[in-house]
C-alpha cells in the first residue's frame, strides 16, 4: 500500500469523510429523501449530477485504454493499467450515486422482477453492469499479463464505453417534456465531454503517480495525450456551438431556454464551462510548447474537469427552472414544509433547488471512497506488476 503509506494524512482524512458520508446516508435512509433539497419540481439533484459526471470520467479512461489494442496505438499501452483502474472506480461511484438517489434502495431488486424494456433507465442499468464487468475482466487479464484476452476484451470495451454515456444521454434526450434535453446531439455531446473529462483526469492522475514514484510516464507520451485532449476539447466546443446556434437562430423554439441558460440561475455554470472549461484549456494545449510543461497541462486538465462538472449542472438544472405544469394551484412542491401545509400553501409554480448539508456530505463520502479505492488498487496492482 505504497500510496496509502506515502499519503497517510490524506488517507486518514478521506476515511473520516467516508465514515461521515455513510452516517449521513443512513440518516437519509431513515428519514427519506425529504432530508435533501429535491422536490417534485426538481426531482434530480446533486446525486444525479455526480452520476453523469462520473460516468463520463469512467468512459474517457476506458476509451483511451481500449484504443491501445483496438487501433494498435502502442504508446497508449503504457497508461492502460492506471486508465482501467481509474475507469473502474469511477463507474462504481456512478453506480453508487444512482442507488443513493433511489432512496428506497431495498427495493432495487424489483428491477429484476419487473423490468420495463422501453425505459432508458433500465437500458442504463444494463449497460453500466456490463461496463463494470468489462472493466473487472480487463483488470484481471491485464494484471495476469494475458495480452490475447486483453485484446479480445478491448474490442467490447470501446463500444461499451461509448454506449454507456450515450444511454445516459438518452435518459435525458428522450424526455420531450423537459426543455433543453430533447436534442438530437445529446449523446455526441455527452461522449465528447466524457473524452474531455476522462482524459483530463487521467493526465492529472498520471502526474500524481509520477510524483509519488509509483508510475513513470514519459514527457513525450504526456504531450501526446495532451494533444489528443486538445482535439477532444475542440470537438466538444463544436457540439456546444451547434446546440447554441440551433436554439439562438431566429424563430427557433429554444430561444427561451437559451435565455435561461445564458442569463438565468444556471448562467454562471454555463459561462464557466465555455470560458474556463473550453476556451482557456484549448488556448493552452493548442501550442506544442505548452504541452511540454507539466504545470500548464495540469492547469488545463483541472479546468476541463471542473468545466465538465459545470456542464452537468447547467444541463440538468436549466430544464427544471420552469416546471412543465403551470397555473393555479400549480404542482405539489414535495418539500418538507409542504408536508405540514394546508390548502394552496403546499403548491408551487416555480422550481428551486439547493443541495442540503446531508447531500453534500454523502457525495463527499462517495468521492472520498473512490479516491481511497484508487489509491489501494494503484498501490497493489501497479506496484506488484512493476516488481514482477
Amino acid at each position: 500500500m505504497e500510496l496509502i503509506k506515502r499519503y497517510k494524512v490524506l488517507a486518514a482524512i478521506l476515511a473520516v469523510v467516508v465514515a461521515v458520508g455513510v452516517g449521513c446516508w443512513v440518516y437519509q435512509l431513515i428519514f427519506g429523501l425529504t432530508v435533501t433539497g429535491m422536490n417534485n419540481g426538481t426531482s434530480w439533484g446533486l446525486y444525479i449530477t455526480n452520476f453523469m459526471f462520473f460516468v463520463g470520467l469512467s468512459a474517457g479512461g476506458l476509451i483511451v485504454a481500449s484504443s491501445a489494442s483496438v487501433f494498435h496505438i502502442t504508446k497508449f499501452k503504457a497508461v492502460a493499467l492506471p486508465a482501467i483502474i481509474l475507469s473502474t472506480v469511477c463507474i462504481c461511484a456512478a453506480g453508487m450515486f444512482v442507488l443513493i438517489d433511489l432512496g428506497g434502495i431495498q427495493r432495487v431488486w424489483r428491477i429484476l422482477t419487473g423490468p420495463n424494456p422501453t425505459s432508458p433507465l433500465l437500458w442504463d442499468v444494463c449497460v453500466i453492469t456490463c461496463y463494470l464487468i468489462i472493466n473487472v475482466l480487463y483488470l484481471v487479464f491485464m494484471t495476469r499479463g494475458n495480452q490475447h484476452a486483453v485484446s479480445i476484451v478491448s474490442r467490447f470495451a470501446l463500444p461499451c464505453a461509448i454506449l454507456v454515456h450515450s444511454v445516459t444521454a438518452w435518459i435525458f434526450g428522450l424526455e420531450a417534456a423537459k426543455e433543453g434535453w430533447y436534442t438530437a446531439i445529446m449523446a455526441p455531446i455527452f461522449v465528447a465531454s466524457a473524452m474531455d473529462s476522462g482524459l483530463a483526469l487521467l493526465l492529472v492522475v498520471l502526474g500524481v503517480l509520477k510524483k509519488a514514484g509509483i508510475y513513470d510516464t514519459s514527457r513525450e507520451l504526456m504531450a501526446m495525450l495532451a494533444g489528443l485532449l486538445c482535439t477532444c476539447v475542440a470537438v466538444d466546443a463544436f457540439f456546444i456551438f451547434c446546440e447554441v446556434l440551433t436554439m439562438a437562430y431566429p424563430g427557433a423554439a429554444g430561444a427561451e431556454t437559451l435565455a435561461l441558460l445564458t442569463t438565468g440561475p444556471t448562467a454562471p455554470f454555463f459561462w464557466f464551462e465555455i470560458i474556463c472549461g473550453l476556451v482557456i484549456p484549448f488556448c493552452i494545449l493548442v501550442f506544442a510548447k505548452n504541452r511540454q510543461s507539466a504545470v500548464l497541462i495540469n492547469v488545463a486538465c483541472v479546468l476541463i474537469v471542473v468545466g465538465v462538472f459545470c456542464k452537468r449542472v447547467w444541463l440538468l438544472f436549466t430544464a427544471f427552472i420552469v416546471p412543465n405544469v403551470m397555473g393555479a394551484p400549480g404542482i405539489i412542491s414535495g418539500s418538507s414544509e409542504a408536508a405540514h401545509a394546508t390548502g394552496t400553501a403546499s403548491f408551487a409554480v416555480l422550481s428551486s433547488y439547493a443541495p442540503t448539508p446531508i447531500e453534500i456530505l454523502v457525495a463527499a463520502g462517495v468521492i472520498s471512497l473512490v479516491i481511497l479505492a484508487f489509491m489501494v488498487l494503484a498501490s497493489k496492482l501497479i506496484v506488484e506488476r512493476r516488481e514482477k
